[in-house]
């Protein structure tokens, strides 16, 4: 058996062990008992460290699965994080549309219209700033090199990415002249308003869970949950990823099957079974062939079958991917537009007294 029929093999062996369960598919075996379980189940059918290629495959639909639908973060994360709000608002927009596809086929499916646009529209990171590790303009690295005066540089790579693209942290604001150069309008009024916002603003609450200001270092509005930001792009990037992925998962398409004999697609929403059994002579053979559309005999000494079953099929996984993604670069950009107008609005031509040197 070749190096990619051993990958496909593990793979579809790990998404059949998977099932369709949602949740709790962590790719860490040591934490959590439906891991445990998982690997465990895989040892089972031969698939150990002694057939790698296999269990290469195998770990890589758990690790899909487990990004796609955040599994292990969302045992550090729960609900304290923008993600995790998302997916929970995603599961109670979208229901049970998606529990016809497999974990794997979900996680696929999430990735493109949520977990990726969302992410990228939180501003936690910046995926145009790449040379520097994805570092969010106007912020500092966290693992700068102490005491340097230019802190848009890393010091430890491996864990400044840890900290940004796993756990979701956006790092402290840089100084304001260093700030500038990243934000050519930043202006002293606004860095110190948002400041102040940051470190001294309680929130509603009182114990700043969940502050607002019409004006972060861009000039735009931001909401903070927990400390991590959510500005309107990426409530616009979740909305219309959601909103398309609820339409496309409703759309069902009709198959016919003769005689109503043979298992259900895995994407089938609902069926209407109008086929029924009459008695005839078995076939020769003992696979299951068709005479003309009506007629269907199966096996030797099965009953024949006539009329037929029609299944309604959901779209296909890179179907509602495609347009879960669109729907979400849609409102994404309808965000952007709404924040590029209101920071137009609220920012002056005009020096601040303190450009001037006016105190």
């Amino acid at each position: 058996m070749g190096y990619r029929a051993d990958y496909l093999k593990g793979w579809q062996a790990a998404v059949s062990q998977m099932g369709t369960k949602d949740r709790g598919h962590s790719v860490l075996p040591f934490l959590t008992k439906d891991a445990r379980k998982f690997y465990k189940g895989l040892s089972n059918q031969g698939i150990t460290t002694e057939t790698p290629v296999q269990l290469a495959g195998a770990v890589g639909a758990r690790l899909l699965t487990d990004v796609g639908t955040d599994a292990t973060r969302h045992l550090y994360w729960r609900y304290n994080h923008p993600m995790a709000l998302a997916d929970k608002a995603a599961e109670q927009v979208i229901g049970d549309r998606l529990l016809n596809y497999s974990p794997t086929q979900r996680g696929a499916v999430s990735l493109a219209a949520i977990g990726v646009p969302v992410s990228a529209s939180l501003g936690t990171f910046d995926a145009t700033n790449l040379g520097e590790l994805g570092r969010p303009k106007g912020f500092a690295q966290s693992y700068a090199e102490q005491g340097s005066e230019d802190r848009r540089q890393t010091g430890q790579i491996a864990p400044e990415l840890l900290d940004r693209f796993v756990l979701g942290r956006q790092g402290r604001p840089l100084k304001y002249e260093t700030a500038r150069q990243d934000i050519p309008n930043l202006t002293k009024q606004r860095y110190a308003n948002y400041m102040n916002f940051l470190y001294n603003d309680k929130g509603p609450l009182g114990v700043g869970v969940v502050k607002g200001t019409m004006e972060n270092l861009q000039g735009e509005p931001e909401v903070r949950i927990v400390g991590f930001p959510v500005g309107l792009q990426a409530t616009g990037a979740l909305a219309g990823g959601v909103g398309a992925l609820r339409y496309a998962a409703g759309q069902t398409t009709p198959e016919e099957i003769a005689g109503g004999i043979g298992p259900r697609q895995p994407r089938t929403v609902s069926s209407t079974d109008a086929s029924e059994a009459v008695y005839a002579n078995p076939p020769v053979d003992k696979t299951v062939y068709r005479e003309g559309q009506e007629r269907v005999k199966m096996n030797k000494g099965a009953a024949d079958r006539k009329g037929k079953r029609t299944d309604f099929v959901g779209p296909r996984t890179r179907t509602l991917a495609a347009m879960g993604a669109g729907g979400a670069l849609t409102g994404a950009l309808a965000g952007k537009l709404i924040n590029t107008i209101l920071a137009s609005n609220g920012r002056s031509d005009l020096p601040t007294t303190q450009e001037y040197g006016i105190s």
